[in-house]
């Protein structure tokens, strides 16, 4: 099926739109995509900004139907790097990968999507091309795409003690049979546990039962183990202070779900 080009006015709209998002404002730019598309029903250049108001709503599957027909759109590299970065979310680290070289391969100065294959190579276990990618993200965007902070394993271990000596004595008091384990990344294996998948830039993770689902002849320990994930931590820490305070909420964060607390209790108690 052939689309006709999009109008001016329409394409102005469409502007406004990219700039909703850019602002944050994820369901007037829902509102106004609606609008559009009831006009010009899955058209290519529609369908790849429902695509990305998807992904922004943290629906990946949607994201990637939206995708299926935009293949056309005025924006090829576009296109490939919303398809690689839904299948990243999606722990489909292959298929991103294989989209974000194609995205690279239309427009290779995507700062963003040279930190999204470094992204997928970490997971694929290619540290060096990580690294590469990482790089020339942020020769070309080092505002939008910094390169991680960096700090030794014993360095990012004696923070994490740290920062759970600073914790609320209610939270301490959690943590005594619960073990804090540090680990790279969060394996394809826990991503995919769920359904939807688990988001790959994930900061912790409690894995077990909360203490509503335990039994009395439960033995010590039973419950599960609280993990955090150094790469996401150093990624989205500036420095160090930011970073203590990242490993502090996130254990917060995970003992809250240890305790049965849902979203909402958790921003009560202060744990979100």
């Amino acid at each position: 099926m052939s689309y006709d080009t999009l109008s001016e006015t329409e394409w102005e709209q469409v502007n406004r739109i990219w700039g909703l998002l850019d602002d944050g404002e994820l369901e007037r730019a829902r509102l106004e995509l609606d609008d559009l598309l009831r006009r010009r029903p899955g058209h290519p250049d529609l369908r790849i900004v429902d695509a990305s108001i998807a992904l922004d709503e943290g629906d990946a599957e949607r994201g990637l139907a939206a995708l299926r027909g935009a293949e056309r759109s005025a924006d090829p590299a576009l296109f490939f790097h919303l398809r690689a970065l839904a299948a990243y979310q999606l722990a489909r680290f292959e298929e991103a990968r294989a989209d974000a070289e194609r995205a690279l391969a239309v427009h290779p100065d995507l700062a963003e999507t040279h930190e999204l294959l470094s992204l997928v190579l970490e997971y694929l276990g290619d540290d060096a091309g990580a690294r590469v990618q990482a790089e020339e993200a942020a020769e070309l965007d080092p505002e939008l795409c910094p390169l991680p902070l960096e700090v030794t394993d014993d360095e990012f271990d004696t923070i994490v003690e740290k920062s759970l000596r600073e914790l609320p004595a209610k939270v301490r008091k959690e943590l005594a049979e619960i073990p804090v384990l540090v680990e790279p990344l969060p394996s394809r294996e826990v991503l995919t546990a769920e359904d939807p998948a688990l988001a790959p830039d994930l900061l912790g993770l409690f894995v077990g039962r909360h203490l509503l689902q335990r039994h009395h002849d439960d033995l010590p320990g039973a419950p599960g183990s609280n993990y955090l994930f150094r790469r996401n931590l150093l990624r989205a820490s500036a420095d160090r202070e930011e970073l203590e305070r990242e490993i502090r909420i996130t254990v917060q964060h995970e003992v809250g779900h240890l305790l049965g607390l849902d979203e909402d209790d958790l921003e009560q108690w202060g744990l979100a």
